[in-house]
């Protein structure tokens, strides 16, 4: 796509309105369904547009080539309430499909496959909406945005990322003690299960160490992920209440779905790329080496611009209508859904990764050797 900075920055600017698309989704498969019948077939239609449509339009429309100018457009970028207020939208477009998504799972007639269908529909919208907005949010500084991404978490359960993916994964990433950074070799199969798992106790570490250290005892009111915990469960019990044991496996459901993608873009984001240990044992600093990046601008427009991930770790609190395309980061193939899919298949996925962390260690094959 060919077109001027200011022009390209401008489009963005209200392109990132698509936001609206996924919990738009949840309510065109109902529609679709009543006009057509097929309702078991149609509940997999946010699959259908997120994993099949999305990437062939990714490579249709192309990439974006246009970083802000850092001194004449970045801080004014930064500074416009606008883009911090679409973030903040997130949250009642969350709760709605949240709760649409559970009256529609709750009243129509499905058979296993069409539930399992929603399900995974509901839970790409979660992951789209609560973890990826999220992520922005749980790293800048105001109350308001801090609050707004740890309710949003809350919605699918895993209130711990906002303590370990900034205090654990932001300090460890690209290393062996990040479970988050998945090494050379490793199947997405053996990531997966030790992420969750280390991430969600690493969490409650984390937090303890905070407390303990300004005084306080990990099991008080001082604790935040005690409260964003309750929260959830407030949520599951609300969906209980309204639609019995059903409800609840609606709820859990989506959040293991939504769960489950992140940790998937985890493995995708950090794949075989690590920092190097210096003389003195400490890690190299984070910089753009060490996160894959992707520049498909739909893609990037929908996430708000989460594949530009080298800029993010290489500069955690700049906002994301100012990340940074960098070429010489690496890069990945295509876009977040079609990796994902790919991750789903670790031959395929080796096929097409390993040549490229091979590529990026040239010269350097030990590395390879240190980090499976």
């Amino acid at each position: 796509m060919t077109t001027t900075p200011q022009h390209m920055l401008l489009l963005k600017k209200y392109a990132y309105l698509l936001i609206i698309i996924p919990p738009a989704l949840i309510f065109l498969s109902e529609q679709l369904w009543l006009a057509f019948g097929h309702h078991n077939l149609f509940a997999f239609s946010t699959l259908i547009f997120v994993y099949l449509m999305v990437p062939v339009m990714d490579h249709i429309i192309g990439k974006d080539a246009v970083n802000p100018d850092e001194e004449k457009e970045v801080p004014a970028l930064s500074g416009q309430r606008y883009y911090r207020w679409l973030t903040l939208l997130v949250l009642p477009l969350q709760l709605v499909a949240l709760v649409y998504g559970g009256y529609l799972f709750m009243t129509t007639d499905f058979s296993w496959i069409g539930a399992i269908g929603w399900l995974l529909s509901v839970g790409t919208c979660s992951v789209t909406l609560a973890i990826n907005v999220a992520h922005e949010l749980i790293h800048k500084d105001t109350r308001t945005e801090q609050w707004s991404g740890g309710l949003l978490l809350a919605t699918v359960c895993y209130s711990g990322f906002k303590v370990e993916h900034i205090r654990g994964h932001h300090v460890h990433v690209s290393t062996p003690e990040d479970a988050s950074s998945s090494r050379y070799g490793q199947s997405l199969y053996q990531f997966l299960p030790h992420a969750i798992v280390h991430n969600t106790a690493n969490a409650w570490k984390l937090e303890a160490q905070r407390l303990r250290k300004a005084g306080h005892s990990p099991l008080s009111w001082h604790n935040e992920l005690i409260w964003w915990n309750v929260i959830s469960i407030a949520f599951a019990a609300m969906f209980t209440l309204t639609w019995g044991w059903m409800g609840l496996v609606y709820f859990l459901g989506q959040s293991l779905v939504a769960i489950t993608l992140l940790e998937i873009i985890n493995y995708v984001e950090h794949y075989g790329l690590h920092r190097r240990k210096l003389d003195n044992g400490r890690y190299e600093r984070t910089t753009i080496e060490h996160s894959w990046n992707s520049n498909y601008l739909l893609t990037n427009l929908f996430l708000f611009q989460l594949q530009r991930h080298s800029d993010h770790h290489a500069n955690p609190k700049r906002r994301y209508q100012v990340l940074r395309h960098h070429e010489e980061s690496p890069q990945l193939p295509s876009g977040y859904a079609t990796m994902v899919v790919l991750a789903l298949l670790p031959p395929l996925w080796f096929r097409v990764m390993n040549p490229r962390v091979e590529h990026y260690y040239q010269g350097e094959e030990h590395q390879l050797t240190n980090a499976s």
